[in-house]
């Protein structure tokens, strides 16, 4: 999904592809797939107490937006002069930071909209997931941890 938002990017800025811009491409995977992982496990964690998957897939896209929007906007915050600058030397950073900048932007837009939409499509009722609960409980216990913060009520 990313990619596709750093090559819109390129084209738009009317940049080549080049070495700083594929050093780009590799930071950017590595952002999308962060993203993706914070996304998933949490719609994971609420299939796991019970919600049904659409309700799951609807309710972790709004909870995890603001995670992942200052994930991405930290970067992209950072780089956007960079990608801007036409001074002296830029010629190198230039199209690393419009992969980036315009990656992010991409896979921001894609991942609220295009990967809770997939999860509901792909996964079924019968999926086995982990209890999350009882799996942190096991690892606090084998490190000596007390664990009774798990146990609480809300």
């Amino acid at each position: 999904m990313a990619p596709l938002g750093g090559l819109v990017a390129l084209l738009v800025g009317g940049t080549h592809f080049s070495v700083s811009s594929g050093i780009g491409f590799l930071a950017l995977f590595g952002v999308s797939v962060q993203v993706g992982v914070i996304m998933l496990e949490y719609i994971n964690q609420l299939r796991a107490r019970g919600h049904s998957i659409e309700d799951s897939a609807i309710e972790g896209a709004v909870l995890r937006v603001r995670p992942i929007m200052m994930t991405m906007l930290v970067a992209t915050l950072g780089l956007l002069p960079a990608a801007l600058s036409h001074a002296i030397g830029s010629d190198s950073q230039r199209p690393f930071a419009i992969v980036i900048v315009g990656g992010l932007i991409g896979a921001l837009l894609l991942s609220v909209f295009l990967l809770p939409t997939l999860y509901v499509w792909v996964a079924g009722e019968g999926d086995k997931l982990r209890k999350w609960k009882q799996d942190l409980t096991k690892q606090h216990k084998m490190r000596g941890l007390r664990s009774s913060w798990l146990t609480r009520s809300p």
